[in-house]
C-alpha cells in the first residue's frame, strides 16, 4: 500500500503543487491520478520514488517512509513508464529492458534471460529484442518501457500518462494489455492521465485533483461518475457521465426473455440457435444482428438496441447460442437501480 499523509509540496518559487495531501492506495490496485495541467497528479506520483521530495507530510510505501530510504534504492525498486517511453537509443530493446536487473547486481545472462520473457508478456516477439528504439513503432516502444519497468518485478508501478502519445487504436491496444497483465501479476499501480475515458477504464480507484493540488474526491469509477462530490467533480467528468456509467456494468444481472414470435420482427436462427438476423414478418427484409454474452457492457448493449429495429438485445451463451432477449427499458432500469442514478441522463 502507498499511504500520503497531510503531504504538502510548495516549489522554491512559492508555486504550491500539492496541498496537505491526504491519500490511500489499496496494494494491488489501480489508482489513476486525473485532473488539469497544473493540478499536482504529476508531482504527487513523483513524490513516491523521491524524483521529487515533499515539503512536510509523510509518504510511505509498504509502510516505509520514502524519505528514510536511499532515493536510488527506492527508484530500483520501483517501476517507472513515462509518456515517450525513454528508452536508451544506443542499446538494443534487450539491453534496455535489462537495465534495473544489472544495476541491481543481476549476472548479464539471468537479466537478458529476464528481459526475453518480458517481451512476450508485453506482447512481442523475439526478433524485437535485438532491434534499437528508433526501429519500433510508438506503440511498440511503450510496451518496451512497460516491459523495463517490470523487469526487476517491482510491487510498485508507476506510469506518467504512458499512452499519451499513441494514436487512438493503439492507445486502446496498451490499455488492453495492461489491464491483461495487471489481472496476471496485480502489481500496486499509480496512473497519471487527463483522460477521463481512460481513468475510468482502468482504475480501481480515481483521484480527480483540481489546481493547486488540492484533492477534491477520490472513489471507485462507479461511485464518482454516479456521486459525484460536486460540481467540480461533475464537470470535469463530462455530461456523458450516464454513458460512462453504462460501459462499467455488465448484462449478467439483466433480465432476459424469449424471442419475440409473430410479430413485426423475429430473430432468425441457424440450426444451432445460433442468431442470422431480424427478419421482417414479410420476410423481404433483414437486419443485421450482434447478439450479445452476459461479459458485455450494458452501453455495447445499449447500442446494440438502438441498431435492433426491433428494440431488442439477442443473449447468447459461450457456445453462441440464443438464451433470450433483453429490451432498451431494462438497460435503462437496471443502469438507474445498480447506481441510484435515475436522474443521470443516459
Amino acid at each position: 500500500m502507498i499511504q500520503f499523509d497531510t503531504v504538502h509540496k510548495r516549489f522554491p518559487n512559492g508555486t504550491t503543487a500539492v496541498h496537505d495531501l491526504s491519500l490511500e492506495m489499496p496494494e494491488g490496485g489501480v489508482t489513476v491520478l486525473v485532473g488539469s495541467s497544473g493540478c499536482g497528479k504529476t508531482t504527487t506520483l513523483r513524490m513516491i520514488n523521491r524524483m521529487v521530495d515533499p515539503t512536510s507530510g509523510t509518504i510511505r510505501v509498504g509502510g516505509k517512509d520514502v524519505l528514510e530510504r536511499d532515493a536510488a534504492e527506492l527508484r530500483r525498486s520501483i517501476g517507472y513508464v513515462i509518456q515517450q517511453s525513454g528508452l536508451f537509443p544506443h542499446r538494443t530493446v534487450l539491453d534496455n529492458i535489462a537495465t534495473v536487473p544489472l544495476l541491481l547486481g543481476w549476472g548479464r545472462r539471468k537479466a537478458r534471460a529476464r528481459a526475453t520473457e518480458l517481451l512476450e508478456t508485453v506482447g512481442l516477439t523475439a526478433d524485437a529484442g535485438k532491434r534499437y528504439p528508433h526501429q519500433l513503432s510508438g506503440g511498440q516502444q511503450q510496451r518496451v518501457g512497460v516491459a523495463r519497468a517490470l523487469a526487476a518485478d517491482p510491487p510498485v508501478l508507476l506510469m506518467d500518462e504512458p499512452f499519451g502519445a499513441v494514436d487512438p487504436v493503439v492507445r486502446t491496444q496498451l490499455q488492453d494489455e495492461l489491464l491483461r497483465l495487471q489481472k496476471e501479476l496485480s502489481k500496486t499501480i499509480v496512473f497519471v492521465t487527463h483522460d477521463v475515458d481512460e481513468a475510468v477504464r482502468l482504475g480501481d480507484q480515481i483521484a480527480i485533483f483540481r489546481t493547486g493540488g488540492h484533492l477534491v474526491q477520490c472513489a471507485s469509477p462507479a461511485e464518482l461518475l454516479a456521486r459525484p462530490a460536486d460540481d467540480f467533480v461533475a464537470d470535469f467528468l463530462g455530461a456523458e457521465r450516464g454513458l460512462k456509467l453504462l460501459s462499467l456494468e455488465n448484462l449478467a444481472e439483466v433480465p432476459q426473455g424469449p424471442a419475440p414470435e409473430g410479430g413485426p420482427w423475429t430473430l432468425a436462427l441457424d440450426e444451432d440457435r445460433r442468431p442470422l438476423n431480424w427478419r421482417s414478418a414479410s420476410g423481404d427484409t433483414a437486419f443485421p444482428v450482434r447478439p450479445l454474452r452476459d461479459g458485455d457492457s450494458l452501453l455495447a448493449a445499449l447500442n446494440e438496441s438502438i441498431a435492433s429495429p426491433a428494440g431488442l438485445v439477442a443473449r447468447v451463451d459461450a457456445q453462441g447460442a440464443l438464451t433470450g432477449v433483453t429490451s432498451r427499458d431494462d438497460i435503462h432500469e437496471h443502469a438507474a437501480r445498480a447506481h441510484g442514478t435515475a436522474s443521470v441522463a443516459i
